[in-house]
């Protein structure tokens, strides 16, 4: 059963937040080397990661083909995790606009949109530093996203922050500690994953404090809703134009990805943290049951 949170509480987590804020945090224009060259034969995702492991497309690739096509992808989730940071900072600056700003939780927030945006600019500056676009979600789901922050409220909009987060956030763990990794990609993975456990403590209670205060008819909207979103976020990871980089067509590699049981095994895997606590909130149900099996964060029959 999940403890309702008392309006104190909200207080005393976002003044204990703003202290660590304080006292640990980066600027990845000083804390990164920018003009360090890249390692000559490192990866800069796992194999095992890369959404065309284990189909026949992936045999036919090269080892440097391999090591190409993670490139292209770390800068495509990296990109969108910059396109869907956007979106929460512009969700942010709506709950402060009505807030007393003298509040720590009107002030973390505040802070937490200051850590954004020198993520989003680290992440930019990492996809120019190995020579990617910004590649970002298609045009059409950037277009519809402007909707977001006008359809989404309360614990879905915090909820599906969390699913952009702790998704990245458990794909870049791993990352972060493996030798055979880009050293640039692993600093960046490091910084976002230290700021953004704090981030995850502020969305997990307002989660929690939200869903208390909730109706039944706005419970189902609110399972509905949040089930959309995750389903778009994880399809955004992996823009189709990845693959020409490596002369695979966008339609044939988006196809092969999404039958991918490794692929899927991985949207699952990198889930695993943030669906038992969103399935305990109440904020996954028969309203977007569909759209969370297509998300593959919940295996078909549950």
């Amino acid at each position: 059963m999940t403890r309702t949170l008392k309006e104190p509480d909200r207080e005393k987590t976002a003044d204990r937040l703003l202290k660590s804020s304080a006292n640990k945090f980066y600027d990845p224009d000083v804390d990164i080397d920018w003009t360090a060259p890249l390692v000559e034969g490192k990866r800069f995702i796992l194999e095992e990661r890369s959404s065309l492991y284990g189909t026949e497309l992936w045999d036919r690739l090269t080892p440097e083909q391999r090591i190409e096509l993670g490139k292209h992808e770390v800068a495509s989730v990296a990109t969108t995790g910059l396109w869907f940071e956007i979106l929460l900072m512009q969700m942010l600056l709506k709950e402060v606009y009505e807030q007393d700003p003298t509040s720590a939780h009107a002030q973390f927030a505040l802070t937490e949109i200051a850590d954004e945006c020198r993520h989003s600019t680290m992440f930019a500056r990492m996809a120019s530093r190995i020579g990617c676009p910004a590649y970002g979600p298609v045009p059409w789901l950037r277009r519809l996203a402007k909707l977001m922050p006008t359809i989404s409220y309360g614990p879905a909009r915090y909820g599906a922050v969390l699913v952009a987060e702790e998704v990245l956030d458990r794909l870049q763990r791993e990352q972060m500690t493996d030798e055979g990794v880009q050293p640039l990609v692993r600093m960046v993975n490091r910084i976002h994953v230290l700021e953004e456990a704090r981030h995850v403590t502020f969305a997990r209670e307002e989660v929690t404090r939200g869903m208390a205060k909730l109706s039944k008819a706005e419970i189902g909207y609110q399972q509905f809703i949040i089930a959309v979103i995750s389903y778009f976020v994880t399809r955004a990871f992996i823009n189709p134009d990845v693959y020409k980089a490596v002369g695979i067509r966008p339609r044939d590699g988006v196809e092969a990805a999404l039958n991918n049981p490794h692929w899927q095994g991985t949207i699952a895997w990198a889930g695993e943290k943030i669906m038992p606590f969103l399935q305990e909130s109440g904020l996954v149900g028969l309203p977007g049951k569909y759209f969370w099996r297509k998300s593959f964060l919940l295996p078909a029959g549950r």
